[in-house]
């Protein structure tokens, strides 16, 4: 499974949503950083593939980030997403 976690402004929390695959998880990453492009006041309907009822409407204008990782047992184990985060936990920890 791949994540895709969608961050917004003024909300430290991120969204996040499952593919299956890496292609179709490069293709919504691909996605949302066009509408990010194109600047309009889109709103993008996202679906979760593991949990299929799960969906999420964002507005594009309030993304200020978003990341695509690979869902890895350590990642969970350790109590530490993939990724940036990561990076920003261990620099708080020194």
């Amino acid at each position: 499974m791949y994540v895709i976690d969608v961050t917004l402004k003024q909300n430290p929390l991120s969204l996040s949503v499952e593919r299956k695959s890496v292609e179709e998880a490069e293709a919504l990453y691909k996605q949302i950083l066009e509408a990010l492009r194109s600047g309009s006041d889109v709103l993008l309907e996202l679906t979760c593939d593991r949990q299929t009822n799960k969906k999420i409407g964002i507005l594009v204008s309030e993304i200020s980030a978003v990341q695509m990782a690979e869902k890895s047992s350590t990642a969970a184990g350790s109590g530490r997403p993939p990724g940036f985060f990561a990076v920003t936990d261990l620099a708080n920890e020194e």
